[in-house]
């Protein structure tokens, strides 16, 4: 039987396929249902900053409250700034689900702040996670700000993080930056011991009725998977993080084309959520088969054999097949309209 072996964020895993951020996870049975599916590690629901920004400011409120009433009151309570004000339930839940689980648990962070960023970081850290995925989603909506300030806020977050955290780090980024391969390699410098490509920017919908700005989350579909296949294969072999793809890996085929290109492991999420947790042992079935049928002892030997650094014809990923996939289009164009002009008589 093929081995199906990969190592991710130091982490040896017993495949490339992983279960990333969803609701699967909220709950300790749903963790445990993908560890008996297949997954090889979990990635927890992301843990939001200004979650815990509100938590903080309604325990503060509660705790003041009153507290002026009567003289001896102001010194009843210890003041707020005294407490550890943090996401127990959160924290909670890692130490849970390390203990319900044998495969590893990766924490994701989703913060604001700096600051957030570190504090929160750190408890993950202690609560015993195996690793740490930042989560960076950022709209640079404001015109008066520069991407090289956009692109410092990224190495800011990183480097914070790094300094407050003994695990692994992984940076969960978006592929909008004016030059991805450079922004690439200034987080792998940065001390990012992987990254995960791409993360999903939800656009909002308008409700007509209503007249409403409304958030529409739309699941992926396999076609999302063509721009981590792209990046993924042009950054293999030129940094040293680690390379996850997520979005659109839906079938065993869409695993063998991400591993090939040069990535570690293959997140999966809405196939889950469309499919069930079982879909997993669907994929390994298949990603076994495939490997088999094409005499490929193990993931290690397929991975990066189609990347850009190995590829034949290394324009392939770049403006050279942005030429000929227009040209195909086209081709189709005439072809449709030969068609219709045979058929029509015309």
């Amino acid at each position: 039987m093929s081995d199906l072996r990969t190592n991710y964020l130091g982490l040896k895993l017993r495949t490339p396929l992983v279960a990333s951020a969803s609701p699967l996870s909220q709950e300790i049975d749903g963790v445990r249902q993908l560890e008996d599916a297949g997954a090889s590690a979990v990635v927890l629901y992301s843990l939001f900053e200004e979650q815990l920004r509100q938590e903080s400011s309604e325990l503060e409120h509660h705790l003041a409250e009153g507290t002026d009433s009567f003289a001896e009151a102001t010194s009843f309570f210890p003041q707020p700034d005294e407490f550890r004000l943090g996401p127990e339930g959160y924290l909670d839940h890692i130490r849970r689900a390390k203990e319900a689980v044998s495969i590893p648990i990766i924490a994701s962070l989703n913060g604001t702040t700096v600051g957030g960023w570190t504090q929160y970081a750190k408890l993950i850290d202690q609560a015993g996670a195996d690793a740490l995925e930042c989560n960076i989603y950022s709209v640079a909506a404001d015109p008066n700000v520069p991407s090289s300030a956009v692109e410092q806020e990224y190495l800011d977050i990183l480097k914070a993080v790094k300094s407050a955290v003994t695990i692994p780090v992984a940076v969960k980024i978006s592929p909008f930056f004016s030059n991805m391969a450079n922004m690439a390699k200034r987080l792998d410098e940065g001390g990012a011991n992987a990254l995960v490509l791409f993360n999903r920017f939800y656009q909002p919908d308008i409700n007509l009725e209503e007249l409403e700005i409304q958030p529409n989350v739309l699941l992926s579909t396999p076609q999302a998977l063509r721009l981590p296949l792209t990046w993924i294969g042009i950054l293999y072999g030129r940094i040293r993080a680690n390379l996850a793809a997520t979005s659109g890996v839906h079938s065993p085929e869409d695993v063998v084309k991400l591993l090939m290109v040069g990535a570690d492991v293959t997140m999966l999420c809405s196939a889950l959520l469309r499919n069930g947790i079982s879909h997993l042992q669907h994929i390994e079935r298949g990603l076994l088969e495939w490997m088999e049928k094409h005499e490929y002892e193990s993931v290690q030997q397929m991975k990066g054999s189609m990347s850009q650094i190995r590829c034949p014809n290394p324009s392939a990923f770049e403006r050279a097949q942005y030429m000929k996939a227009v040209k195909s289009i086209q081709h189709v164009v005439v072809t449709n309209r030969e068609a219709w002009r045979i058929l029509s008589g015309s």
